[in-house]
């Protein structure tokens, strides 16, 4: 067997509209189009892969289960999070992995920023 890679990640948020607002606007993925399932939801881009929104009601964020969104340069990245006056984790490094910060969306799931080593 041979996998591609992983295509999308799914996420519960409390707030579907809220959370999309957060994911477009602050992280500036691109909103593409999700058929109707009959409950809240949003499919979003970010370079080859996707992050689906699905509302749920009484969503608690699970404690340490995060993923990471490879960037190129940190230290920018952070500084134009926090100008939408989001909380983000200084910078810091991983010895032999690069450096990476953290912070969380509108439902408090965990989102790693991620600088590979070069």
């Amino acid at each position: 067997m041979a996998l591609a890679g992983v295509h999308h990640v799914s996420l519960n948020v409390g707030d579907a509209e809220k959370a999309v607002r957060f994911y477009r606007e602050v992280l500036g993925l691109e909103q593409i189009p999700r058929p109707d399932f009959g409950f809240p939801g949003y499919w979003l881009r970010s370079g080859g892969q996707e992050i689906h929104l699905i509302q749920v009601a009484d969503h608690r964020a699970p404690d340490g289960q995060h993923f990471a969104f490879r960037v190129e340069d940190i230290d920018r990245v952070v500084a134009e999070i926090r100008s939408h006056g989001v909380e983000v984790s200084d910078p810091f490094p991983v010895p032999g992995a690069g450096r990476q910060s953290f912070l969380r969306d509108p439902s408090g799931n965990l989102i790693e920023l991620n600088q590979p080593a070069k």
